[in-house]
Order: structure tokens, then sequence, then C-alpha cells
């Protein structure tokens, strides 16, 4: 029986690894298959987690320390996973696992956000997906959101928003989403840092799987991805006190990562920004060599900036 699907292969989007192929019909092929771990909500673990619904659409992952005083609130970090908007997940081993160690030397509780991917999904999705997720943090703000770990043990005056590589990106819009936030009808939480790791913005060079995966976007001239194209823009939105930059020597980002560092800066924001640089290491080393020296003193680092 002959199939009705096109066999002939369009473009094939091979970043850093297979991802997927797209077909002249259109159809997606994907390539990266995301392993999935369950969450671990055992109250004996120095971390619990338990997953939860954020809208209809999209879920996330929230972490919570065992600490001294369990009902003192600590500060709330949510974090955006990376995977070049299109791989990657909340529920997957390195996430988890990277968050479950997160959340237990910084003794923060976190909610790790999981959003509709591209290509079948082209951004700004993603961004709209980790918005709905921070208002639905926001409901929790009085005590009386749907979930209770956050009720009661999140600090939504110190709040912080974080990702790595994509998510980094994700992470840094949300930030600047937020200054026009009482408009959106966002409002009870307080931003006091931005934590970007080994973060992914552009540059002027032609990203090709950016113009596919956001049509809509300008590109390099687009401050969504090249922040620093608008300074102006960049002082006003970022409504936090503090932000950390995290680099790796090796990774192929880091000049577009110290770029944005530098537009920070130049920008006149009145608040303070800092970048680390790991030597020796590439992109998200972290997350492939979480016992490594290495990813300890950055971890270590990391705990520090959510605890000042």
């Amino acid at each position: 029986m002959a199939s009705n699907y096109s066999t002939e292969i369009a473009r094939v989007f091979l970043p850093s690894f297979p991802m997927f192929r797209v077909y002249e019909d259109g159809r997606v092929e994907r390539l990266y298959k995301t392993e999935t771990v369950p969450s671990c909500d055992e109250p004996q673990l120095a971390v619990r987690s338990k997953d939860t619904p954020v809208s209809t659409l999209s879920s996330a992952r929230i972490f919570l320390p065992e600490t001294a005083d369990p009902t003192a609130k600590i500060p709330l970090l949510i974090y955006f996973h990376g995977g070049a908007f299109c791989v990657g997940s909340p529920f997957s081993p390195s996430y988890h696992n990277y968050l479950t160690s997160l959340v237990n030397v910084a003794k923060v509780i976190a909610i790790s956000v999981d959003y509709r991917k591209a290509p079948e999904h082209s951004l700004p999705v993603a961004y709209d997906d980790a918005w709905t997720a921070i208002k639905w943090v926001a409901l929790h703000a009085e005590g009386d959101g749907p979930e209770p770990w956050l009720n009661e043990r999140a600090d939504f005056d110190r709040v912080f928003l974080a990702g790595d590589s994509a998510g980094a990106n994700i992470a840094h819009n949300m930030i600047m989403k937020a200054s026009g936030a009482a408009l959106d009808g966002l409002v009870g939480l307080r931003f006091v840092g931005l934590l970007l790791l080994n973060p992914f913005f552009m540059n002027q060079e032609r990203d090709e799987l950016m113009e596919f995966i956001f049509p809509m976007s300008g590109g390099s001239n687009d401050p969504m991805l090249n922040p620093g194209c608008d300074l102006d823009k960049l002082a006003a939105g970022l409504v936090c006190e503090r932000v950390l930059v995290c680099v790796a020597e090796k990774d192929s980002l880091r000049e577009r990562a110290v770029a944005y560092h530098e537009a920070v800066k130049k920008s006149g924001w009145n608040g303070v920004i800092e970048m680390v640089e790991t030597q020796g290491e590439g992109h998200v080393f972290f997350l492939f060599k979480p016992d490594c020296e290495k990813a300890v003193d950055l971890m270590n680092r990391v705990s520090s900036f959510l605890n000042r």
C-alpha cells in the first residue's frame, strides 16, 4: 500500500546533535528522544519533587528541600531548561538531577517549567508558555494558590528567574516582560535576580535554525534574541537587582554571553551584573559532568548568588 507521506527531506537540523528532519510536506521526524524519570515525593528525601500542571498545555516539576525549619519561607527559583527550543524536558534525568542537587545545596524551592517545543510549535510559543507558568506561580503569592508547597514555603519577595542555553534566553525575556507585568495582571512577585547559565543569544551571524523556528523574528535585530541591539530597552526591562552570567571557556556561545554582559553594563542599568567563567569546559558541562570539581564549584557559586 502506497504511503501518503512525502519521503523527500527538505531540511535537516543538526546544530550539535541530531534533532529533527523536516519533509517537503511539512512532516517533522524527531531524531532525538528525550528520556524522562519520575518525580520523588518521599518525605524522608533531602529533596522532594512532584509534577503539576500549570495550564492545559504545559506542566512543571517542583523541588522542595528538607530544611531545619519546615515553616521558614525560602527563595523561589523559576527555571527554564535548554535544548535549542526544540528538545529537553524538566522531567529528563539531567535536569531532574541538576535541579535536585541545586535545591539541596542552595535550600531554595524550585519550579522547573516545561514548554511546547519547536518546530511543531514555532517561537514565540515557548515564551508564551513560560509567561503562563510565571502567572500561575503568582497565583500563590497570597498563600491561596493550587499548589501547597508554593503557598507554604515560597518567599515571593525573593524570586529568581534562571535557565541554561535556550532556557537562559527564555529567562531573560521573562524578566523583560515582567517590566510591563502590571498591564498583564502579574502581581505579588518580587524578582531579585536573573541567573543565565551558558545562555543562547544571537549575534550578527546567520542562524538558520532560528530563522526556521522563529519566522516572525528579526534575527540579530530582534532584542529577544540579541538584547544588545537595543540598550535602552535592555536597561528599562531588567526589573531585578542582580544578574549572574555563567560562561564556559570552550562554549561556542561564550562570546555572545560575554557580549550580553558588556551590553548590560553599557546600558546604564542600575543593578549589579557579574560574570563567572569556567576554564576548560564546554557548553552546559555541568549537566553532563555534574560531579566534576568544576561543576561543583559552579554549583556553589550559583548557590551563593541565590542566597546573598
